[in-house]
């Protein structure tokens, strides 16, 4: 098992991650017990499930956004047709009032079926009303993304330049107030009920809201992947590195 991108939880606790070279998704539920949701990803990258349970998912094999039922239906709400150019959607973020944000690097990976490096920018875009908008395509390569909804904040990683952004979210769904949070970029993030964000490569990093170091958690893999809140209480941390599945204790629960 090859554990490329995010997990991301249900309203229940239970976690999904994705093993994108193999083409499945995988549940790990809160008894501890692991399944297979699908052995049909679309190449599925960066997952999230918003607050109506629907599981978005970033099949960047057809340059697309699946969005699945938790039974397992699914339907391709971006680019149906596979006929716009996109480099191949990263990651998902989805906001409580069901704006999407999604992440277009390019990672040519060996089991696409053509070249995808033809948009000339790795950026980060709006999906509103099934149309995706250009938000920023200043980034370098824009790889995690997340958000709070409460606060309306948008943390987007460019990990081409090694910096993570802060935005704040308009009334349209768009961004403005970019800032630069931290000299650090990262391929997953998450924040926790204190505002702190946590960001991997080398391990995890926390750090404060206002862009204070807290803490390093080290991860015995060559890559740390991305990071979520799950289980029973939204109190643990879990963490997708390179070939594993790990899980920590916490003292703070998941925001949206």
């Amino acid at each position: 098992m090859i554990l490329q991108k995010v997990p991301t939880s249900d309203s229940l606790g239970n976690v999904y991650f994705t093993d994108q070279p193999n083409n499945r998704i995988y549940k790990y539920d809160i008894k501890r017990e692991l399944s297979a949701f699908t052995d049909r990803s679309g190449r599925s990258n960066g997952l999230y499930i918003d607050d109506q349970q629907n599981l978005w998912a970033c099949a960047d094999g057809k340059n697309q956004l699946w969005k699945f039922s938790l039974d397992g239906n699914r339907e391709i709400i971006l680019n149906p047709s596979g006929d716009v150019k996109f480099n191949g959607p990263n990651d998902v973020w989805v906001h409580q009032n069901g704006n999407l944000y999604f992440t277009d690097p390019i990672y040519q990976r060996p089991y696409w079926e053509n070249e995808h490096d033809t948009v000339g920018h790795q950026s980060i875009y709006l999906l509103k009303d099934e149309k995706p908008i250009l938000l920023d395509s200043t980034l370098v390569q824009a790889n995690g993304v997340v958000g709070n909804s409460e606060e309306s904040l948008l943390f987007v990683a460019d990990i081409g330049a090694n910096k993570t952004y802060r935005y704040n979210i308009n009334e349209n769904g768009k961004l403005e107030g970019k800032t630069l949070f931290i000299e650090q970029g990262s391929d997953g993030m998450t924040l926790d009920s204190n505002g702190n964000l946590y960001l991997t490569g080398n391990g995890v990093d926390v750090y404060d809201r206002e862009g204070n170091f807290v803490q390093h958690l080290d991860i015995p893999e060559d890559w740390t992947a991305n990071i979520c809140f799950g289980g029973e209480n939204f109190d643990q941390l879990f963490i997708t590195a390179t070939s594993s599945l790990y899980s920590v204790k916490t003292n703070v629960k998941a925001v949206r």
